[in-house]
């Protein structure tokens, strides 16, 4: 496995999915990509816990 650049699916901007979050992926057992850089993950989650 190599570093992946993806493109954040909210502000647009590249993150690098590494290699150590892919196998932590692939141990859960999660089948697609992250489509959320770490800030707009970490935003969503705030905006979900103040329902």
């Amino acid at each position: 496995m190599e570093d992946k650049t993806l493109i954040c699916k909210d502000c647009g901007n590249e993150f690098l999915f590494t290699t150590g979050e892919q196998e932590f992926y692939k141990e859960k057992g999660f089948d697609n990509e992250p489509v959320r850089c770490q800030d707009c993950r970490r935003a969503r989650k705030q905006q979900n816990n103040r329902r």
